[in-house]
């Protein structure tokens, strides 16, 4: 039996990746805000980042990191969210050392490593789990913050608004009763799309809900169509979420190979084209899956360097030192999404999102390696910046809300339809080649 009941915050946060913790974190502490998150605190797509995050080395790193963010994107980027990201890089980092993030280190240097599509050694690195690094160390800073609560199980199913301004969100908890947050400002940091594909390196309760909410409501989206397939995830015939070999490894020197043992592309090429070539390939071979080898690498520096890549694929029967293990694409990142301005804004009043539900136009068509945890923690910032300088500082008013309308719903079946139709729309040569064969749907 469900009771209707209402509560109500300054700040209404839907997700707790490494965009909603650090846009929290960076709020006031005379803002009360309350956060919200589909599954557990860690289960994010920041949480399983593996690679690093990406940022300017100095000055002179600039143009090469602008013009390899543009390349990667086929320059279809912002050229304004790019320079944004690309200059608070060294600010960001400096932050994430407050938070006794530790990255790896050569000496006293923070260790810098190369990812395909980079032209320089600018990916700062945890071993092989720099997203769990990153994250955990934020959310220890946000679990000591008394003015954030933070509710788990918890699903965002609709926003609340007038005349179009944003008001609140109407939420389910586990038992599927519905209730309603009201507040001045809700941000959206809900990840990705992964959830809705097969074959994907995200946890399968990431499905893009607020991109239907968002469509359902006339928020303005952009570039929606635009979702990075990964080149190499661990093959499995099993299903379930693919486990990322990180674009990391390609950059220490590891070799894709076909099924007669032999090279086949350049691997440090940006992630569609390394893509294309191993569809290309797996045709050739009549194969779901090509090879990627370090065992020309030093055993040692593979293992010290991929600890927790070694030990996974260890577990699933393979030993990276002496054999090549089996790669196939996946669907791995999202470009597009609910587009909005250098300060988190949406087209509907009082709303922002950040990370990868937002779309910035800093990736363009493709995202470069590394740049999704940076892209997400500046605008972040600026989000949070943007809200302690903007919030009305007036009584949050709340608005009746029907909420026997969201009872009995399937929320999956519905959202799922509405984003995957507005992929189809715009773009009907993707959706048939990853969408539209029933193998890709998850």
């Amino acid at each position: 039996m469900c009771d209707d009941h209402s509560s109500k915050t300054d700040v209404i946060i839907v997700g707790t990746g490494a965009a909603g913790i650090f846009c929290a974190l960076n709020l006031p502490d005379t803002l009360s805000v309350h956060m919200i998150t589909k599954d557990t605190l860690e289960n994010s797509a920041s949480y399983l980042a593996q690679g690093g995050i990406a940022a300017m080395k100095d000055a002179e790193d600039y143009d090469d990191y602008f013009e390899d963010t543009l390349r990667a994107g086929h320059y279809e980027n912002s050229r304004k969210a790019v320079d944004t990201m690309i200059r608070q890089s060294p600010m960001i980092i400096q932050d994430l050392l407050a938070y006794h993030v530790n990255f790896d280190r050569a000496g006293e240097e923070l260790s810098r490593t190369k990812e395909g599509g980079h032209s320089q050694s600018r990916i700062l690195h945890h071993d092989d789990i720099t997203g769990k690094e990153i994250t955990s160390k934020l959310l220890s800073g946000l679990r000591k913050k008394k003015n954030i609560i933070i509710d788990e199980y918890t699903r965002m199913v609709d926003l609340v608004e007038e005349n179009n301004v944003c008001r609140g969100v109407v939420i389910v908890d586990r038992e599927g009763c519905p209730s309603v947050i009201h507040g001045k400002v809700v941000v959206l940091a809900t990840g990705g799309i992964g959830g809705l594909f097969k074959h994907s390196t995200a946890f399968a309760h990431i499905t893009g809900d607020a991109l239907a909410i968002a469509s359902n409501h006339h928020i303005q989206l952009k570039d929606i169509n635009y979702i990075q397939i990964h080149p190499t995830a661990l093959y499995s015939p099993k299903p379930g979420r693919r486990f990322l070999i990180s674009e990391a490894v390609r950059g220490e020197g590891a070799y894709l190979l076909n099924a007669a043992m032999e090279r086949f592309t350049d691997e440090l090429q940006p992630r569609d084209i390394v893509t294309t070539a191993i569809r290309d390939q797996m045709k050739k071979d009549a194969k779901e899956y090509v090879y990627l080898s370090l065992t020309h690498l030093d055993p040692d520096t593979v293992r010290t360097r991929f600890p927790n890549i070694y030990k996974h694929c260890l577990k699933e029967g393979y030993d990276l030192t002496k054999e090549p293990i089996p790669v196939t694409p996946a669907q791995h990142y999202f470009m597009g999404g609910i587009e909005v301005d250098l300060k988190g804004r949406t087209s509907m009043k009082n709303l922002y999102a950040i990370g990868e539900t937002s779309c910035t136009g800093v990736h363009g068509k493709n995202r470069l390696g590394s740049n999704s945890l940076l892209e997400s923690l500046v605008f972040a910032e600026r989000a949070a910046m943007e809200i302690a300088q903007s919030i009305p500082y007036t009584p949050i008013e709340e608005m009746p809300v029907d909420l026997s309308a969201y009872k009995g719903r399937d929320f999956d079946a519905e959202y799922r339809s509405v984003v995957l139709d507005e992929i189809k729309r715009r773009d009907r040569d993707f959706y048939e080649q990853w969408i539209g064969n029933d193998d890709h749907i998850g």
